[in-house]
C-alpha cells in the first residue's frame, strides 16, 4: 500500500527516506513531502543504544506526547498524553525499565522529557525495541521537534524530527493504526 492510496488516518504510512551517515532526510505522507532530521550517524539497519543512529524499519506510533502548558491539543487520532516535569524515559541498557517510561528522578539513567528547548513540545512514542525490549538495541526512538541550525534541521540522537508546522499536518492524518517506515534512501 502507498500513502497516496490511504485515505482513513487510521492506516496512515508515514514514509522517511535516509542514508547512513547523513542526519538529513525526507518525510512522505499523503502526497506531501517534508524535509525532515535524522540521527547524527543517519539510518542503520542495526541499531545498538548510543550510536546516534535512526533504526530503518517499520514502527507503530504508539502515542503523541506533549507539553500542554505551550500548546494546545493538537488534532491527531493518537492516544495522547500530556507530558509532567516528573517525566522520563529509561535509557539505561540493564535497568528493568529500560525503553519504558519512568517517574523521575529515577535510580539509573533516564531521559528528561520536560525540556527546556522545544524538541518534546509534541513527541511521539514509535514502537522500536518496545514488544520485546532488548537490551542495547535502543531506547527513546521518537518522533518529534526539530532543532533549527544554519538554516537547516540539525542532527537528532536516533530520532526522527520535523519543523512545528509540519509536525502538526502529519499528526492530523495519524491515527491508532498509523506507522512509520524508515527506509535507506535508494
Amino acid at each position: 500500500m502507498t500513502s497516496s492510496s490511504l485515505t482513513t488516518p487510521e492506516t496512515v504510512e508515514i514514509v522517511v527516506t535516509g542514508s547512513p551517515g547523513h542526519h538529513r532526510g525526507e518525510l512522505r505522507v499523503g502526497g506531501r513531502r517534508f524535509p525532515c532530521a535524522l540521527g547524527r550517524s543517519g539510518v542503520s539497519s542495526e541499531k545498538r543504544e548510543g550510536d546516534g543512529a535512526t533504526p530503518l524499519g517499520r514502527f507503530p506510533l504508539r502515542e503523541l506526547r506533549y507539553r500542554q502548558d505551550r500548546l494546545s491539543v493538537p488534532e491527531t487520532g493518537l492516544p495522547l498524553i500530556p507530558i509532567s516535569p516528573a517525566d522520563g524515559w529509561c535509557d539505561a541498557p540493564e535497568d528493568p525499565a529500560y525503553n519504558r517510561p519512568v517517574r523521575l528522578p529515577y535510580k539509573a539513567s533516564a531521559e528528561t522529557m520536560w525540556r527546556d528547548d522545544h524538541l518534546y513540545d509534541l513527541v511521539v512514542v514509535l514502537g522500536h525495541n518496545d514488544s520485546p525490549v532488548v537490551a542495547h538495541m535502543g531506547s527513546a526512538v521518537f518522533f518529534h521537534l526539530a532543532r533549527e541550525v544554519e538554516g537547516g534541521l540539525g542532527p537528532t540522537e536516533g530520532c526522527v524530527a520535523l519543523r512545528l508546522e509540519d509536525m502538526l499536518e502529519v499528526l492530523a492524518l495519524a491515527g491508532e493504526q498509523a506507522v512509520m517506515k524508515i527506509e535507506e534512501k535508494p
